[in-house]
């Protein structure tokens, strides 16, 4: 028979139990080994016990076994647990991230809009941000190209109460887009853009499935190129759609693009 050994731990060395916090979705943490801080994006059941998945604000997803003591939240130390099915209601949210408003109606539209190169950007657009521009009343319009973005915002005559925001593809020091959106000096304007050749790029590829945007040669269609190296029907309007249909919330979009749309947003929402 074992005999009865005392605890002679000091009680100021003794660990003091860690409050314990479900792990609900959209909850941001810190590991306390490696430092790394997200979201969390689920919880799994695993051989070795639970796990769970957290999502940097670039994109980077980690699993982390849910130890005692494992995470920080707020500075303080935490011990991460699987939510309960019964668990209070979480607001819910737009596939922007913002909060959704239930039974909210639309804006009247803004005189202010918002300028995208083509339709697939505008299409885009109106998948992950499309609850949050009905409600704040912006119309976002496709220009098919920015060959002619000087005359077009001479146009649209922009003033203090009809900001104008300009998406631009491929906006890079020295390009074509770049030299281009120079001549636009007006202060109601605000040109921004992402470094990609086309929007379709600004789709995360594990999203769509694929290892990554392959690289085209230069002097061939980009879209043709990246059906044609990708195996795919050398259709690029169901390409596109297929691309789309991938994008269920902000979460399958490149920070570059997530960034200059927030951006955009707020530039034409200003109080007047």
């Amino acid at each position: 028979m074992r005999s009865y050994q005392p605890d002679l731990t000091p009680p100021w060395k003794k660990s003091a139990p860690a409050p314990e916090v479900p792990a609900e979705p959209d909850l941001v943490v810190e590991e306390a080994v490696t430092g790394f801080c997200g979201a969390v994006i689920r919880c799994e059941k695993t051989a070795e016990g639970p796990t769970v998945t957290l999502e940097d604000r670039f994109g980077k997803h980690r699993v982390f076994p849910m130890a005692p003591r494992g995470f920080l939240l707020e500075g303080r130390v935490v011990t991460l647990v699987r939510p309960s099915a019964g668990g209070p209601d979480r607001p819910a949210r737009t596939a922007s991230g913002s909060v959704a408003v239930p039974g909210a109606r639309a804006r009247v539209a803004r005189a202010g809009r918002i300028y995208v190169e083509g339709r697939h950007d505008a299409e885009l657009v109106e998948r992950v941000w499309g609850d949050d521009l009905r409600i704040e009343g912006v119309v976002v319009e496709y220009l098919e190209g920015i060959d002619d973005l000087p005359a077009i915002v001479h146009e649209f005559s922009p003033g203090p109460d009809a900001r104008l925001g300009v998406l631009v593809d491929h906006l890079v020091p020295g390009s074509k887009e770049s030299r281009i959106a120079a001549q636009v000096t007006d202060g109601n304007v605000l040109v921004v853009g992402h470094p990609y050749i086309d929007v379709w790029e600004a789709v995360k590829p594990s999203s769509v499935g694929i290892g990554g945007w392959p690289v085209v040669p230069r002097g061939q269609d980009w879209k043709t190129g990246v059906c044609r190296s990708l195996g795919w029907p050398e259709n690029t309007g169901a390409a596109w759609q297929r691309i789309l249909s991938s994008v269920r919330s902000y979460r399958d979009l490149e920070p570059e693009l997530l960034g200059r749309v927030e951006e955009l947003i707020d530039f034409v929402t200003l109080p007047d």
